[in-house]
């Protein structure tokens, strides 16, 4: 039997007659251990059962009720009959968790199927549909590049005529950069794919990109941090390193924390949400640090950022995000985490792409942890072990890497020094399969 069967990977616990305890259902891609999820929830006073990939069994805990697998989560269709499956064994879900980006809007459509509390589709499309959250933001008044949908090949050249070259291409409900085109001019708007899923085309910016995580409470933020890419993640496409360090000029933070509360006004007034927000951050003709408006999604940021928030800052967003799907109150927030380096600690993460087209075997991997100037914190394959085609795009990668510094600029000499030492290598799994 396939392993994306919907047969049980784990034997299903039996509901005794009269069993009372509630049923929560989580619907998983992780294999790391993002998200503890035992630590949210009990799992012997609740039925907590998991709608999961099969690679996302790894982080799915041996006190589950029930495990059930599907090839893809953010199939609603097949996730929710799944769950149809699930209740009718063990009882109408009383909570319904799903806190990958590209399942947030699956979730949602659930809790409106079961009426059970946490966001709806509502809240959520204005940070899944890119052109609905631009929108938003360019009503508030606030500072977004020019953008427009692009229904057809027709429509991405005028913009580019009136807007200037190059213009971005980008699915509206994509993640991980996945589909994002640079176009350089009016001869390659031909190549462009604008048929498959619906497409926004925004006005390049040449500006550095940062990211802002953290959690809002419908009015300000209640913990976060600002944090500068070295690379973009279009570039980590294409084969570079992908890394980022906290920012640590009181200066830029002030005006990100001014930024980043506005925008979140305007695409969640009144409503608690963790985020991660990308911004453009250059200077104005004063000399003085100015946002401008990239994306925002309603969830924790992906790569190795809700590990530096456990481990670094004391916080864990994902509990956050889980409370929030069950509309509870969110952990209380720390000194540690609510306002940018109290402790003068600065925290940074580092990807390094795969080294070969997915699924591969890895044939040399070089830990890097131990080093005066290295990371706190890696996961590398080592060889012989395979790294899948998975959906989480930035977890199966050829090494993660975790750091932190007394500043911005050891952790960002640290991450240089690892990129440019660390060294991996695979082989595609079906090459290593017949020569083995």
């Amino acid at each position: 039997m396939s392993p994306e069967s919907t047969a049980a990977a784990a034997t299903p616990a039996a509901t005794a007659p009269g069993d009372d305890r509630p049923h929560v259902v989580v619907v998983n891609r992780w294999r790391e251990r993002y998200a503890e999820f035992t630590r949210y929830v009990d799992h012997s006073t609740h039925r907590v059962s998991y709608v999961s990939t099969a690679v996302g069994t790894g982080s799915v805990p041996p006190e589950a009720h029930e495990v059930v697998l599907v090839p893809a989560t953010d199939d609603l269709e097949r996730v929710r009959g799944e769950v149809r499956a699930l209740a009718a064994r063990h009882g109408a879900p009383a909570a319904i968790v799903a806190l990958k980006e590209d399942d947030l809007l699956v979730g949602a459509a659930l809790r409106e199927e079961w009426d059970v509390p946490g966001p709806r589709q509502a809240s959520q499309i204005v940070f899944r549909d890119k052109y609905v959250m631009c929108r938003a933001v360019a009503d508030a008044g606030l500072d977004v590049p020019r953008f427009a949908a692009a229904a057809d090949a027709a429509a991405v050249r005028a913009f580019g005529e009136d807007t200037g070259w190059p213009v971005i291409v980008k699915p509206r409900t994509g993640s991980s950069s996945s589909g994002v085109v640079r176009v350089n001019g009016p001869g390659r708007v031909a190549e462009l794919d604008l048929d498959s899923e619906p497409m926004l085309v925004q006005a390049f910016v040449d500006a550095p990109i940062s990211h802002v995580d953290g959690v809002f409470d419908g009015e300000r933020l209640l913990a976060w941090r600002a944090s500068r890419y070295l690379n973009t993640c279009l570039g980590f496409r294409d084969g570079n390193h992908l890394g980022s360090v906290e920012i640590d000029d009181p200066e830029v933070n002030a005006a990100v924390e001014e930024a980043a509360t506005a925008f979140l006004g305007a695409l969640s007034p009144g409503r608690a949400t963790v985020f991660h927000l990308e911004v453009f951050i250059d200077r104005d003709a004063e000399g003085r640090p100015h946002c401008r408006f990239l994306e925002c999604g309603a969830r924790v940021g992906g790569a190795e950022i809700a590990f530096l928030w456990r481990e670094v800052h004391g916080y864990d967003l994902m509990h956050a995000a889980w409370q929030l799907q069950l509309d509870l109150p969110l952990p209380p927030v720390p000194a540690t985490a609510a306002a940018p380096h109290p402790t003068g600690e600065v925290a940074g993460w580092m990807l390094v792409p795969a080294p070969a087209e997915r699924p591969c075997r890895i044939t040399e991997s070089t830990s890097m942890t131990g080093r005066a100037d290295g990371p706190y914190a890696e996961v590398v394959l080592r060889p012989g072990e395979v790294l899948p085609d998975a959906d989480a795009y930035y977890e199966h990668v050829g090494g993660r890497f975790r750091f932190r510094a007394a500043t911005g600029a050891a952790a960002e000499a640290a991450i240089t020094a690892t990129a440019q030492d660390f060294r991996v290598r695979a082989e595609p799994l079906a090459l290593s399969t017949t020569t083995a």
